[in-house]
């Protein structure tokens, strides 16, 4: 049987297959619809193993709400710009929408999330259409009194935000200005109670570590007592005699000494860390160490990017609008982060292919 150009343009309306494919998928059948098409899915599934190897770390992030629950999916594609194809659009929502109907709060790396929806079928066909890997990575829910979303950078940030207390207008609308503050600030906490003892103890000891390889960082009296130390022997005769040169300016001392000086200044500080450690001045600058980072990693610390005099906290914003209203949890999905991505170098895909 003939294959004409009207079969394939009605084949690839029906399954949105390339047209080389639609023409050999007639022609295999002998211009069987119905069996064309089921050749397309064969293929969409045996296209989609053969991607399965691919990395696809680009993608978007979208939402679904329904009442006071709420949604948020990563789905990946290869390529940035498949990510803004429609058909890859309405299929990402799709997602979300069923993600939004499972009796599953969260699922992600390392689950079967596909089978968790039961999205498969939906999935393999999208990969014939668009043609590389697709995965649905991610997604997770919150229910609440009011939920509150917000999408950044045309879906290269979600973000939903879940409130307790009250759930008025002014309340939704502080909602989704918290979850733009989540999306440009990245909060890895509510607040400082959600902090574990073992967290707590951890950042104090990397905060003390650093302190003290940065010597010059440290508090004058403590400083002083670690270079009478490095000039009693362990410096160079000529780094001693920079220091006695500009001892009167410590500030600049660092621009001057050698790298070995500062490296056993750095060493000196370790080799005391105990002693240090019980110091009453370094005590205390750890202690503002670690509170300017409870600032930038707690959202209720952290400062209300829209607040007027540039100090606001998001606490004080959030009472401001409602002393009962608390937030219960959020959610920030990333397109791609902590995965691996595909380093392009056209210029060798290109030789490759020319077998050059």
């Amino acid at each position: 049987m003939a294959i004409t150009a009207s079969m394939v343009k009605e084949l690839r309306e029906l399954t949105g297959a390339g047209m080389m494919d639609c023409k050999k998928a007639l022609t295999e059948t002998n211009g069987d619809m119905d069996a064309a098409v089921e050749v397309l899915k064969k293929s969409g599934a045996a296209k989609a193993e053969k991607k399965a190897a691919r990395i696809a770390a680009e993608g978007i992030a979208k939402v679904a709400i329904d009442g006071n629950t709420a949604v948020v999916v990563e789905v990946n594609s290869e390529t940035d710009f498949v990510a803004k194809n429609a058909i890859f659009q309405e299929f990402v929502q799709a997602v979300a929408d069923k993600a939004l109907t499972v009796d599953t709060e969260k699922a992600g790396d390392g689950e079967d999330v596909v089978s968790i929806l039961d999205m498969k079928a939906d999935l393999d066909d999208k990969i014939l259409k668009i043609g590389e890997k697709i995965s649905i990575r991610r997604f997770e829910k919150v229910t609440a009194d009011v939920v509150a979303s917000y999408i950044h950078g045309g879906g290269r940030i979600g973000v939903l935000v879940a409130g307790n207390g009250a759930s008025d207008d002014a309340v939704k609308e502080a909602l989704t200005n918290i979850a733009m503050q989540i999306a440009a600030m990245n909060p890895q906490y509510i607040s400082r109670d959600e902090i574990s003892a073992d967290e707590l103890a951890k950042m104090k000891e990397i905060t003390i570590d650093s302190a003290l390889n940065d010597p010059f960082s440290l508090p004058k009296p403590v400083l002083s007592k670690l270079i009478e130390k490095a000039v009693a022997g362990v410096w160079s005769a000529e780094d001693v005699a920079i220091y006695e040169e500009k001892k009167s300016n410590m500030n600049f001392l660092p621009n001057f000494l050698s790298k070995e000086a500062k490296a056993q200044l750095a060493e000196i500080a370790c080799a005391d860390k105990e002693e240090i450690s019980g110091n009453k001045i370094f005590s205390g600058l750890v202690e503002g160490r670690i509170s300017k980072q409870m600032k930038e990693i707690c959202l209720l610390d952290q400062v209300y990017v829209k607040a007027e005099d540039g100090k606001q906290t998001v606490a004080a914003y959030l009472k401001s609008v409602n002393p009962a209203l608390k937030i219960a949890k959020f959610v920030r999905f990333e397109v791609g982060e902590g995965m691996e991505k595909k380093n392009e170098d056209f210029a060798a895909e290109v030789a490759k292919q020319m077998n050059v």
